[in-house]
C-alpha cells in the first residue's frame, strides 16, 4: 500500500468507528434549539404506510415520534428496525420519519421510497431538502429521534441509534 491509500484506509476505518460509537452512544450534548419553529410542514412519499402529499411535523394533537434519517446511513436502518417493532404497541401515536437527502437525478424520490419498502418502513415518510426539521430539533447527526407530547413540545430527543426499550420507557410516561 502507498501511503494514500494508507491514509484512506485510516479515514475510513476512523469514520466507521466514529459512526458505530455514535449509533450505540448518541450524542449526549445536542440539545433541541428551535423548536418554537415547529410544527415544519414536509413533503411526503408515496411508499408504504405514506402518501404523496404535505404533512405538520410534529403531528398536532398527538404524540409523536419523529424519526430523522438518510438512505445512506447504516444505522439508520436499524433505528428503522427497531421502530418498526415497537409501533403497533402504540396506536395512539404518530410515527413519522423524514430524511433530508435531496432529490435528484441521482437519488429519486422513487428510490428513498423504494428503499423505505425494502427497509420495512409501515407509516408516514417525508423529506426535509432544506434542513429545516433537521435544525429546529437541533439534530447534528443521524439517525436522530425526537419525541413530542401532544402540544408538539420536545419530550425526548436522542442523536444515534436509540434502543427499543428507551423508547418504549418514553412513549410509556407520555401515555
Amino acid at each position: 500500500m502507498n501511503r494514500r491509500q494508507v491514509i484512506a484506509a485510516l479515514t475510513g476505518l476512523c469514520l466507521t468507528g466514529g459512526s458505530l460509537w455514535v449509533s450505540q452512544n448518541g450524542l449526549s450534548s445536542i440539545q433541541p434549539r428551535d423548536t418554537e419553529q415547529l410544527p415544519v410542514r414536509v413533503e411526503t412519499l408515496d411508499a408504504r404506510g405514506s402518501s404523496a402529499g404535505e404533512t405538520p411535523v410534529p403531528t398536532p394533537g398527538t404524540v409523536t415520534v419523529v424519526d430523522l434519517f438518510a438512505t445512506w446511513c447504516a444505522p439508520c436502518d436499524d433505528q428503522l428496525e427497531i421502530l418498526d417493532a415497537i409501533r403497533p404497541e402504540y396506536t395512539d401515536v404518530s410515527f413519522v420519519s423524514v430524511t433530508n437527502e435531496r432529490p435528484s437525478e441521482t437519488l429519486t424520490r422513487a428510490d428513498i421510497s423504494e428503499w423505505w419498502n425494502r427497509n420495512g418502513g409501515a407509516w408516514t415518510v417525508g423529506l426535509d431538502p432544506g434542513s429545516e426539521l433537521l435544525a429546529a430539533f437541533g439534530a447534528d447527526g443521524l439517525p436522530y429521534i425526537a419525541i413530542t407530547d401532544e402540544r408538539g413540545t420536545v419530550q425526548f430527543s436522542h442523536s444515534g441509534l436509540a434502543a427499543e426499550e428507551t423508547l418504549r420507557d418514553e412513549l410509556d410516561a407520555l401515555a
